[in-house]
Formats: C-alpha cells, structure tokens, sequence
C-alpha cells in the first residue's frame, strides 16, 4: 500500500519542488467556454490540457465531477491531487461556506488513484466567530477523514472581506487577511499538510508592477512576503489566481528575493486560459497546437523560474 509520504512524494518533482497544475475549475471553466458548454465538452478540454502539459508539471489538480477521464489522461510522471468542494457558494447566504461533493468521499478519491485531497475554503479571518466557528470544525472533519485514511491534505485559502468589495480598498487589507488565516489554519487541528495560498498583496498596486495606484512601496511589499513566509511551518505553495504567465513568473522572483521560502505552485489559468479561445474558434486541433506551442512555453518557463526560485519541500 502507498504511504501518505510517498503519495506526497509523487506530487513533487525530483528537486523537491510542487510545479502542479490546476484544472479544477468548474464554473470558472463553463464561463471561459460559454455557459452553455455541454459537459463532454468541458471534459474534453480537460483531457486536452491534462494529457499534452502534465509532460512539464509534477502533478495535476482535477475535480471528481469532470476530470477523472482527465485524470486518467495525464502523464506517467504527474501525480494526481483531487478537489473534495463544490465549486463556488451559496451567494444567498452571508459567510461564503463551503460544501463538499456529495457523492464523494476522501475513501472514494483514495480508491480511485488520488494522491492528495484538495480543500478550497473562503476566509475572513476577521468576520466573526458565528461564521468562522463552523469553517473551523468543517475543516477539522475532513482533517480527520484524511488521517482515517492515510491521505494528505492541501487546503486552499482564498481571503475576502464580508463588507469590502472594492478590489484597491481590498488590497489595503489583503496582506492581514492572508498572513493571519494562514497563521489559524497551520494549526494542528487542522491536519494540513500543504497550504494553497494567495501570495499577500495585489500586485497591481505594487511599486514597479503598478501602472497607475501605488499602494506599496517594494520594502513593504517585501516584508510582508517575508511575514507570510515567517507565519506558518507548513509547506505551501502559491495560487495563481488567473494573473498572467508573465506576472506570475515576476511574482515568484519577487517573492524569493523577499525571503520567501514558498516550495512551488498550483498554477492554473496563468498556464491554459488561452486555450480556451482556441477550443471555442478552432475545436480539438486549435486547442492541440496552442497547448503544445504557447501552453508549454508557459510551464516550461513557469518551472524555470521555479528552480530559481521554490524551496524544496522537506515532508
């Protein structure tokens, strides 16, 4: 039977470093494609992106709802993470909770080849105890059913404000949100093995990568790369969150010249969004050549830049 460190092991390439690659999006995906994309559609772009970039990636991270054939489509070397959470939330009600797929389980994904579970879960640090209170003890079960089970667990933080919606008076804040929930959720309790995280400011308002608004100057900017970096003793790697290929990889040589020791990504959108016009103006053939043209140039140039940059991750 396989170890849990083994199966940690299979997500990292051979330096030690996390280069995955992100494909769970399942309502994101449907408004790239169009909303009404048939689902063998969706799941067939996903085949697509898996089997022609998990070349260059060290794993691949899918859905249980559109991608075990996606799954099944990825390379040899390329383990495999599975997200647990539906996608989105319920806009009705205040707080962003999250919900698991209800025909899955962390035995289920285990039986079916998963290497890790994957949790996304939204989080306002500061929103108050009556909603927080019951993110905590949501985490806590699934905590408990990946130790049941010998599985690692990656739990994916995605900060916000309950009251604050503008993006710049958000990006004010962003740094103490990120930071402080990544501080709670390292925890014990919580059983996380590898924290998915928001790098901890926006930036597009960033001394040198702002085009107009400066909101932090480089030193700040830099020292709280450190403080995130300084806030947590568990491995964690950085989420793309849909920026660009090229301000990603300037991201990563930012946060490393801060004193980052982040050990790799989970790249999405900053890696395959592209292919999308592809698949929607050219079918299966467009979305094959912009995959093995402008797709691998993305993550051959995103994994240089993490040998540059990553910490290796030492289980």
């Amino acid at each position: 039977m396989t170890t849990k460190q083994e199966k940690l092991n299979r997500l990292c390439d051979k330096n030690g470093i996390i280069g995955a690659l992100a494909i769970d999006q399942r309502g994101a995906l449907r408004r790239m494609l169009g909303e009404d994309t048939p689902v063998k559609q969706l799941e067939e772009f996903k085949v697509l992106v898996s089997k022609y970039l998990t070349r260059y990636a060290s794993s691949i991270l899918l859905d249980p709802e559109l991608g075990w054939e996606a799954a099944t489509a990825r390379s040899e070397n390329a383990g495999l993470l599975v997200a647990y959470e539906k996608t989105g939330y319920d806009k009705t009600v205040a707080g962003r909770f999250p919900d698991l797929v209800e025909n899955v389980s962390v035995q289920r994904l285990k039986a079916q080849g998963a290497d890790a579970v994957k949790v996304l879960l939204y989080v306002d640090i500061d929103e108050g105890k009556e909603v927080n209170d019951i993110k905590e003890a949501f985490i806590e079960r699934i905590a408990s059913e990946c130790k049941a089970e010998d599985m690692p667990f990656f739990l994916e933080l995605v900060s916000y404000d309950a009251k604050v919606t503008d993006e710049k008076e958000y990006a004010k804040l962003k740094p103490h949100k990120v930071i402080e929930a990544m501080k709670l959720y390292s925890q014990e309790r919580f059983g996380v093995d590898v924290l998915k995280v928001e790098v901890p400011v926006n930036m597009k308002y960033v001394e040198g990568f702002a085009k107009d608004d400066i909101l932090y100057n480089k030193e700040e900017a830099a020292a709280f790369y450190k403080e995130q970096s300084d806030a947590t003793s568990l491995p964690f790697i950085f989420l793309s969150a849909g920026v660009s290929a090229q301000l990603f990889q300037d991201t990563l040589r930012f946060a490393k010249e801060a004193g980052s020791t982040f050990n790799g990504v989970l790249c999405g959108r900053a890696t395959w969004a592209g292919a999308t016009k592809a698949y929607q103006e050219g079918g299966q053939e467009a979305t094959i050549k912009w995959l093995e043209t402008v797709g691998k140039q993305n993550i051959i140039e995103l994994d240089a830049v993490l040998q540059e940059t990553a910490t290796p991750v030492t289980f």
